[in-house]
Order: structure tokens, then sequence, then C-alpha cells
């Protein structure tokens, strides 16, 4: 082979290179759940890419992709109540970029906004709603302090990013309040039962004292009912009657006069005679 025929093999070979580079170089791809920023020689364009297949200018263009799905990171806050307590409080965020702000969030915070745009804010709404309660509140109503946190971050972040949701992981305390905190709702509950033990009593006192005046007010009526007509206890009686002669009787042979029989009379046994002195 002469050294024309290799000279050309080589320069066909570099050509072949060239053009494949150039090709590669010269188109994109952009996944499913990003979009391009477009960056020339340094200079961001004001447009974002959509996600699919697409052409640049070679070694000159570049598409910098950005993920615009939700995304999730962890935080801690350390935080201060209103009765100057300090409470740790362990945040997850949810969050996702907009499309409108990708180009945005590429040339301001380098396509990585949580750590200089939503940590500080979410810290700085935490510490405004943990101050104006108390310790014991702020654990005992941890979504109301969560939803209002959202609310506040969202304010402060603006239309740049959306923050999907706050997850309060964790509040912790320090041991001496946690274990005030502890003593104080044993001493709640305690309480709450010597509570309902005394209204137990109560409503068992004012039970009986209802009981006790209905069998009075009971009494008086039957009472008044007799007197009005005597008759009816005479019904009574003669109702309740066995059958057998009374052997002692009052003033009057029938009715509430008549005594029934009493003891040994019934029986019919004589009175024993004493006996005299012998």
């Amino acid at each position: 082979m002469n050294p024309k025929s290799v000279i050309g093999l080589i320069a066909g070979a570099l050509l072949i290179f060239v053009v494949v580079v150039a090709g590669s170089a010269a188109t994109y791809v952009v996944e499913p759940g990003h979009r391009g920023v477009e960056v020339i020689l340094g200079r961001v364009s004001p447009g974002y890419k959509p996600e699919g297949f697409g052409l640049k200018i070679p070694f000159v263009t570049r598409i910098v992709p950005q993920l615009i799905r939700q995304q999730t990171a962890k935080m801690t806050a350390d935080c201060y109540s209103s009765d100057l307590q300090q409470v740790k409080i362990a945040v997850r965020v949810l969050y996702r970029v907009p499309e409108s702000s990708v180009v945005a969030v590429y040339r301001d915070y380098a396509g990585e906004p949580f750590d200089a745009l939503i940590k500080p804010r979410v810290a700085e709404s935490l510490n405004e709603i943990t101050a104006r309660r108390s310790a014991e509140i702020i654990v005992q109503k941890r979504e109301e302090v969560k939803s209002q946190a959202l609310e506040s971050a969202r304010r402060k972040v603006g239309d740049v990013l959306v923050i999907e949701d706050l997850v309060l992981e964790d509040i912790n305390l320090t041991d001496a309040l946690e274990n005030a905190i502890e003593a104080k709702m044993v001493q709640e509950q305690e309480a709450a039962r010597a509570r309902f033990a005394q209204q137990q009593a109560q409503i068992e006192a004012s039970t009986a004292v209802i009981k006790a005046k209905g069998e009075a007010e009971s009494i008086a009526l039957r009472g008044a009912a007799l007197r009005e007509n005597p008759s009816v206890l005479e019904l009574q009686i003669i109702e309740r009657w066995d059958g057998i002669t009374p052997l002692v009787v009052g003033p009057g042979a029938t009715g509430a006069n008549m005594m029934l029989p009493l003891g040994d009379f019934s029986t019919g046994s004589k009175p024993q005679e004493k006996e005299g002195p012998r």
C-alpha cells in the first residue's frame, strides 16, 4: 500500500469521527419528568426545552436537564417556645419546581433551590409559629403547628417553587421538660378520675333523694285516698281473707274493725289452768 492510500484512509477515518462527534453534539434528549435549560456560551436562554428529542448547535450550546417531579428533603429546625424551651423539630419537606421557574431556578440557585431557598424559609416559619406557643401546646397541637408553618413558608417562597407539604416527623424536647409534661398529664388524669367519681356520687345521691321523695309522695297519696274512701281498705282485707273466722273481733263485726286470728288462738288450744296450793 502506497503512502497516499494510507493518508487517504487516515483522513477518511478522521472525517467520519468528526461527523459522528458533531452529530452527537448537535442532538439532545430531555428525559420524562425533566425540562431542559439551554445554555449558549455561558448565557442562559429565557425559554426551556420540553422533554423529548431535539437539535442544538454543536460545541456551542448545551442542554442542562432540570427535574420538575416532586422531591423530598429532610431538615431539622431549632426553635424556642413561648416559655423559652428549646424544641428541635425534624421536618420532611415535599416540594417541586414548576415549569415556569425552571430557568430562574437554574440561573439563580444552580438548580438546587432547597438549601438556598426552601430550608431557611421553612425554618423561619417554624420559629415564628412555635414562638407563640408553649412547648406543651406545640407537642399537643403539632398538626396545627404544621398547617400554619406550611402556609407561612408558601408565602415566603412565593411562586418560584411549590411546597406541597410539610411532615413533622419528630418533636424533641429536653429530658427535664418531657418529664415535667408527663407528670402534669398524670396529675390531670388522676384529677379527671376524681371528678368522675364525685359526679357519680352526686348522681347516686340525687337518685336516692328523688326515690325517697317519690315513696313519700306515694305514701301520702295512699293515706289521703284511704281517708277519703275507707271502704278501699275493707275491700283489701276481704280480698286477702283466707276464710277462717277470726277469734278476736273489735267493735263492729266487719271490715276494718275486724282483727284476724292471732298466734295460737287459731289452733283452738285452751289456756292452761294454774294449779292452786296443795
